[in-house]
């Protein structure tokens, strides 16, 4: 039994309290380690409903945020995803367990380094290794779904048509 397993159940009960119905994302986030995925000085806070810092600045999400934007895409077995922002590989292994096809992009080579170990540490077959460069996406497109779990700063022009 893991040390984190009460945490990870008392993460599925907050994550039906909040309105996650889709029973296999709740058993994918249930079965999905995410303290495995957490950096070294965060990791008793890894099933704390919030986003904790990783490599470069960039941030693992919140499971309530990850949690939603999966059951948004109301996928099926064998659907095919883009993910947009591979960061940790947390969200593309839940996505995995899922038993989604997953193909997952990241601008930072550290962190693609960090995921592609991830996925060959528990054999998460289902993840197209993670890469680089804006065209990878469409190489292997059409997709079921497309989930961004990263953000780019805007450019001053669009940040003006959003105003």
């Amino acid at each position: 039994m893991s040390r984190f397993e009460d945490e990870r159940r008392e993460m599925i009960i907050l994550l039906k309290e909040r309105g996650i119905t889709d029973e296999r994302l709740l058993q994918a986030m249930g079965k999905v380690e995410r303290h495995l995925f957490v950096s070294g000085p965060f990791v008793n806070r890894s099933y704390d409903d919030t986003a904790l810092p990783i490599a470069k600045q960039q941030t693992i999400s919140q499971p309530y945020t990850v949690a939603y934007m999966t059951q948004e895409l109301s996928l099926k077995p064998g659907a095919r995803v883009l993910e947009v922002g591979t960061g940790s590989g947390y969200q593309a292994a839940i996505l995995a367990e899922m038993d989604c096809k997953v193909f997952t992009i990241e601008r930072h080579v550290d962190l693609l380094l960090q995921a592609r170990k991830m996925f060959d540490k528990f054999v998460i077959a289902s993840v197209r290794k993670p890469e680089t460069g804006p065209s990878v996406g469409q190489s292997f497109a059409p997709y079921d779904g497309i989930v961004v779990t990263a953000a780019a700063p805007m450019s001053r022009t669009a940040a003006r048509a959003t105003r």
